[in-house]
Parts: C-alpha cells; sequence; structure tokens
C-alpha cells in the first residue's frame, strides 16, 4: 500500500502562486509515475499533471502549460505542483495520485492511490 498526504492549499488572489505538497509513505517503490488531478464543485476529475519516476518527463493538461510545474525529491519521497498566474478557473479540490505504471494518462481510473485533496480557491 501507498498512502499520500497531501498540503499546501488555501486561498489565494488571481495573480498569485501557490505550491502543493504530497508526502507519499508505506510501498513507494512500487510506485512510478505521480501525478496531480483536480475536481471542481459539479465537474469531473480532470488531469493537471503528471511526472515520470526520475523526474525527467513530465506532462501538463493545455490549460496550465506554463504557469504549473510538476516536480518530485524521491530521497523525500514527495512530489510537488508549483502553480503561478492562478485563476478562479484553477478553483478547485486537488488530489495527488499515483501508478505503478502511468504518470501521463488522463484517465483517473488508471490511478490505484489517491491522497484525501487539498482545496485550492482563487479569488477574483
Amino acid at each position: 500500500q501507498v498512502q499520500l498526504v497531501e498540503s499546501g492549499g488555501g486561498l489565494v488572489q488571481a495573480g498569485g502562486s501557490l505550491r502543493l505538497s504530497c508526502a507519499a509513505s508505506g510501498r513507494t517503490l512500487s510506485v512510478t509515475g505521480m501525478t496531480w488531478f483536480r475536481q471542481a464543485p459539479g465537474k469531473e476529475r480532470e488531469f493537471v499533471a503528471g511526472i515520470s519516476m526520475s523526474g525527467g518527463n513530465t506532462d501538463y493538461r493545455d490549460s496550465v502549460k506554463g504557469r504549473f510545474t510538476i516536480y518530485r525529491d524521491n530521497a523525500k519521497n514527495m512530489v510537488y505542483l508549483q502553480m503561478d498566474r492562478l485563476t478562479p478557473e484553477d478553483t478547485a479540490v486537488y488530489y495527488c495520485a499515483a501508478s505503478r505504471m502511468f504518470y501521463r494518462s488522463r484517465g483517473a481510473r488508471d490511478y490505484g492511490y489517491w491522497g484525501q485533496g487539498t482545496q485550492v480557491t482563487v479569488s477574483s
């Protein structure tokens, strides 16, 4: 089993920044891909960003490219999502997810491990 715990969410004004953190514990060696998803009220959970095990490969949804950066510190079992130039459309609960195989898949079903989520609210 792999346990994931997110932190770093909060309320920020449009144009501001936040950094989300995801701490992984348990059988982390079995995990390769790490991702961030988000879910806004009344909407489906959507892929935001993913990173490979080495950290050398990343992928982003189009709407966050150039504003968000995903990176990881394997020595600390941490994954981060740096979010800059936030807009109200970024408001959602953000989830950290992990997979033994995927980091680019847009399908939530491909990720077997999930955190509890952290709320990000961007005011206009």
